[in-house]
């Protein structure tokens, strides 16, 4: 065995971020639907992170009704994450959402891997319009560079959904999904967590530290290719009238 088979090379880390809608109006099979795809989803994200030499995926979750929290205190390693069912009820408050998430996009919280981190991918699902001002904090968290750089996507359940917000969010428009169904939101929230994750994850062979502005913009653009790719051969499915 040589020198270099004892050495064990430190993977940087990707988080991989949930913020869910679990307003009033997500009661029922909207948030059963949440709860069971992502539930179903994990494993293929420990695997995903297991394999991986370069990227140890963490998983943060952060839910907002009457409020928000999240749901660890810290970014959970894939492998030692467990999906606890939310239940809804209470207001919108995006707003407060939106202030903790760039709080927690800072290297002296969420991002402060000391081998270095990937861009994260954050992943927003709601099915209403805000029920705070939400305008000044999705302001800050826009200038926020850990957020300027990740691979965002935004899903809106059923036509209730204030999609321009979402836009705003994603700051692209492909990356916005409207979905009608339990099905159809099963089937979004496992292609867009596992896609993320993949490409989020992907070594950009530039080295060790932050990923740079460059590497994220790329691992973004394929995801955006990848999203648009899925809606064209999924028109069946995100297009139903007849659901929520």
């Amino acid at each position: 065995m040589g020198l270099l088979d004892a050495v064990s090379i430190p993977r940087r880390t990707m988080v991989l971020f949930f913020l869910v809608d679990t307003s009033g109006s997500m009661n029922g099979d909207k948030i059963g639907a949440v709860n069971e795809a992502i539930r179903e989803v994990i494993p293929e994200i420990k695997d995903i992170s297991s394999e991986n030499a370069d990227a140890l995926i963490k998983i943060a979750v952060l839910d907002f009704s009457s409020g928000a929290r999240w749901l660890y205190d810290t970014p959970a390693e894939a492998d030692q994450f467990v999906w606890n069912n939310l239940e809804a009820g209470g207001l919108t408050d995006m707003g407060v959402a939106f202030n903790m998430l760039n709080e927690k996009l800072s290297r002296t919280q969420f991002m402060a891997d000391a081998v270095g981190s990937y861009a994260p991918a954050i992943f927003m699902m709601s099915d209403g319009e805000p029920t705070d001002e939400y305008k000044k904090g999705l302001e800050e968290l826009r200038k926020n560079k850990w957020f300027k750089v990740a691979i965002k996507v935004a899903v809106a359940i059923g036509e209730g959904a204030n999609t321009e917000i979402l836009k705003e969010f994603t700051g692209n428009e492909e990356c916005v999904l409207t979905v009608r169904t339990p099905e159809a939101l099963k089937k979004m929230i496992r292609f867009a967590s596992v896609t993320a994750s993949q490409i989020g994850s992907k070594s950009s062979g530039v080295g060790m530290g932050d990923a740079t502005d460059a590497d994220s913009n790329q691992k973004a653009a394929d995801f955006a290719g990848q999203i648009k790719t899925f809606q064209q051969d999924n028109t069946d499915t995100t297009n139903v009238q007849d659901g929520w």
